[in-house]
């Protein structure tokens, strides 16, 4: 569940972004559009406790994010919140199973094999677990942020342009599979896109304004 309130920041004072309030509840989803520039991106590094507004609410899991303190924000976002970033982003020197590995250590979570394997042959990439993040191609790159962000079964997962670099095929492939992978483990799908075809992958459907 996510709830936001009179959300507000600036970069500068000649620039404010007043976003628009938005109720998600446990297991529903939600596609953000808009403009390049438009401050999607923005909203979601707020909606993620990445970005502090300069005023308004953010409510994860009835939890207003923004009254904890740093380190707790960080230990509630590992476990809480899944983020699916548009330029993926691995330790090099680590192989694709073991980048989920350390996504679970770093959330306070064991690393728990059959869990890693599970999404891993689920997003069609079990015959690369043992090779190296960076050989991946750039869908593969893409399944594989999927992966992680729902290593530890967020409440929430935050993609931002998870189809940017993909085809017609692929992209709803995509989109269909991260949204049923969030149904089957009670994960709430937020989408940050100016992507037109993913409108009919989304009843619910929210427009941010430059």
């Amino acid at each position: 569940m996510i709830v936001t309130k009179d959300v507000c920041f600036e970069y500068n004072a000649s620039h404010r972004w007043h976003f628009p309030d938005i109720l998600i509840d446990a297991g529903g989803s939600m596609l953000i559009s808009g403009l390049s520039g438009s401050g999607k991106t923005t909203f979601m590094h707020i909606l993620a406790g990445i970005l502090k507004p300069l005023s308004g609410k953010v409510f994860v899991n009835d939890t207003d994010i923004y009254r904890l303190s740093s380190g707790a924000l960080d230990k509630f976002r590992g476990r809480h919140i899944g983020l699916v970033f548009q330029t993926p982003h691995f330790i090099r020197s680590l192989s694709v199973a073991e980048n989920l590995g350390i996504a679970m250590k770093l959330a306070g979570n064991k690393v728990h094999t059959p869990r890693i394997q599970e999404l891993l042959t689920r997003l069609q990439l079990d015959q690369y677990a043992k090779s190296p993040a960076y050989k991946l191609s750039t869908g593969e790159r893409q399944r594989l942020s999927i992966a992680r962000a729902l290593v530890n079964s967020p409440a929430v997962l935050l993609a931002d342009e998870p189809t940017s670099s993909l085809d017609d095929l692929r992209s709803s492939r995509v989109i269909e599979l991260l949204k049923q992978l969030c149904v089957e483990q009670g994960s709430s799908p937020v989408i940050i896109s100016h992507d037109t075809r993913l409108k009919s992958h989304f009843a619910s459907q929210t427009i941010i304004h430059s």
